[in-house]
């Protein structure tokens, strides 16, 4: 009998409120590695919007053949896509009651709204953990190098020399630095010489 109560006492408690980590941070500073590790560490999912990315190549070629649509809105399309799919599986996880780490550059606001809105619906703890090399020269070294890397050749929509990135924020045109409001946010200099594992474990 008193097996049973216990049991149904479990049942009857509310699970504690799952938690939303948004990786934040530009191609090659270190937040993929980051996120992989804070999952590892949380095991929790990890949710990576470049897995999503990665797979639109042949529909992204077939766009532009078959609708002659120019490559910038090809790509803009399918960017979006990736997010709303990502987003979406966020969700699922969430209402599972399982925590998600969601690996993506979050670059612009409206990508913080989203994740806003979607922590509010399931009553899930946002919080941002922002990539930012203070090391320029190794963050060069970094992204120059993991473009070098085979394993990164399919990575074709990722900047793989400085020049490619420096284009990239270029188009971004200083949208990637807002205001995130009364998300916490975690801002960490990934070029400090700290161990990812360290960071990821929150050890001082």
């Amino acid at each position: 009998m008193a097996e049973e109560e216990e049991g149904r006492r479990k049942i009857d408690q509310k699970p504690a409120a799952a938690i939303i980590v948004a990786m934040k941070g530009h191609p090659g500073t270190g937040k993929s590695t980051l996120a992989h590790a804070i999952a590892s560490s949380l095991r929790i999912p990890l949710i990576d919007k470049d897995d999503v990315r990665d797979c639109t190549l042949s529909l992204e070629q077939s766009l532009r053949q078959t609708y002659t649509a120019p490559n910038s809105s090809a790509s803009a399309l399918l960017n979006d896509l990736s997010y709303n799919v990502i987003w979406q599986v966020a969700s699922t996880q969430l209402k599972l009651g399982l925590g998600v780490v969601i690996d993506s550059p979050l670059s612009r606001r409206t990508h913080l709204e989203k994740l806003v809105k979607l922590a509010g619906s399931t009553k899930a703890i946002l919080v941002i953990v922002e990539c930012k090399p203070s090391d320029e020269a190794e963050w060069r070294r970094r992204l120059e190098r993991r473009g070098n890397e085979e394993h990164h050749q399919s990575s074709w929509h990722k900047p793989s020399t400085w020049r490619d990135l420096e284009r990239l924020l270029e188009g971004y045109g200083g949208c990637t630095e807002y205001d995130v409001g009364n998300v916490p946010k975690l801002t960490v200099d990934t070029t400090a010489g700290i161990g990812i594992e360290e960071l990821a474990s929150g050890n001082d």
